[in-house]
């Protein structure tokens, strides 16, 4: 006798059983060792596997079952604490009711929607269960300062990006405001992730993680705030030349990130001059910690890099940078687009990187140019970092790092002139 929703699969059925009960283990372990007494070991897999059961269940009887199931969870719950309350538990929390409740729907997701998802948000379950210490420890940590630059973020990445529209506007049809502001996105998230490490390891951090988390977060703040210190203190031009040069290191990284997320394709032929430039300045920088590698360093207290103020900035600057290389492409050809490219060089790498690449993936430009308008952007960038120095910091800064970036724009040129064009 069939049943009567047709032909049982088995396999599929068990591994979903089997995966249900693993979870379940797994979360009734972690609040097992907690000692919790609503429910532990023996009950979270129970929970999970009810869910796989009624979701099975429903597609024979409809998902009412799943709905009775969780109600019936739901008011078991409910007995529980009551039970608890009588008994004198006077504080019972939520953590474990709503555990519970979640894993009957892990449980039944396993069934009705996409197994990886359902594993992933089981483990997760169980990671938040266990990590509650350090988590609090991390939210304790994190000021009123911190806490509004990751809500921030989340304006300008959930709030604002799902509403602009996604189609392309202007003359040569390559300003799209959604996939602008998806730009101001990746990079605000790019610079929010490192003002998180600050905010955890920047005020201890040697030399080399300090000019890390500047590369992170900004290589031309970073330069310009040590070379606003060593103004008066020129003993400090050391360990400040060492932190500007790691923080450019970065930078190379940095522009590979930001080209794989928008056009992947295109690091096959951006990579390897883009990886020679951070193959040199990784050499420059273990010269210098060699040098002074003794010498003691402080990260400035960055800003706060999910402002919506600097978030529209950039994506003005983006979005004129984007539309300039188009431009410059239609009506100067070649040429036009290299002076557009060392122009917006001092304003930041991200713009003319992100706009590069975006019309290196819509085939609009061709990729051998399109790296070495990088690479010439780079070079412009870091000119404009040693007048900087030059202008605000202390001689001996200067003499340290003015060498090495000299180094770096030699290379930068001799990449533009013989490196071969593929193809």
């Amino acid at each position: 006798m069939q049943p009567i929703y047709g032909p049982i699969d088995f396999t599929s059925v068990l591994q979903q059983l089997g995966i249900a009960l693993g979870l379940g283990l797994l979360v009734g372990l972690q609040r097992e060792s907690v000692s919790t007494q609503l429910a532990g070991l023996r009950t979270f897999p129970l929970v999970t596997v009810l869910g796989t059961i009624c979701a099975l269940l429903a597609q024979a009887f409809g998902g009412l079952v799943v709905a009775a199931g969780f109600v019936a969870v739901a008011a078991m719950v409910i007995v529980g604490n009551v039970a608890e309350l009588k008994a004198g538990r006077n504080d019972p929390g939520l953590t474990t009711e709503f555990a519970v409740l979640l894993m009957f729907g892990v449980g039944a997701y396993l069934v009705m929607g996409y197994r990886g998802i359902a594993i992933a948000i089981g483990g997760g379950v169980a990671f938040l269960l266990q990590f509650k210490g350090e988590l609090h420890g991390v939210a304790a940590r994190l000021g009123d300062k911190d806490l509004k630059a990751i809500m921030q973020f989340a304006l300008v990445s959930l709030v604002i990006l799902p509403v602009l529209p996604n189609r392309a506007y202007g003359p040569y049809a390559v300003l799209n405001p959604r996939q602008v502001w998806l730009m101001v996105v990746l990079i605000v998230g790019i610079s929010l992730s490192g003002y998180i490490v600050y905010k955890f390891w920047g005020e201890k951090a040697g030399l080399v993680l300090g000019g890390v988390l500047g590369g992170i977060i900004s290589s031309t703040a970073t330069a310009v705030s040590y070379a606003r210190r060593t103004a008066g203190k020129p003993e400090g031009s050391a360990p400040a030349a060492l932190v500007i040069i790691v923080a450019e290191s970065v930078v190379p990284i940095r522009l590979l990130v930001e080209i794989a997320v928008v056009a992947p394709a295109f690091l096959l032929v951006a990579g390897p001059p883009i990886l020679s430039m951070l193959a040199l300045f990784a050499t420059l920088s273990l010269g210098l910690w060699f040098w002074g590698r003794r010498e003691k360093g402080e990260l400035p207290e960055p800003k706060n890099p999910a402002a919506l103020k600097s978030a529209l900035l950039f994506g003005l600057v983006y979005a004129l940078v984007l539309f300039a290389v188009a431009a410059a492409k239609e009506r100067f050809g070649q040429q036009g687009m290299y002076v557009v490219a060392g122009l917006s060089g001092f304003t930041g790498m991200s713009a003319i990187t992100l706009s590069t690449a975006q019309l290196v993936g819509s085939s609009r430009l061709d990729a051998d140019i399109g790296w070495r308008l990088i690479i010439l952007a780079l070079s412009a960038n870091m000119i404009f970092k040693a007048a900087t120095i030059a202008v605000i910091g202390h001689r001996q800064l200067l003499a340290r790092v003015g060498l090495l970036y000299a180094i770096a724009l030699a290379a930068g040129v001799l990449l533009l002139l013989l490196w071969p064009h593929a193809g």
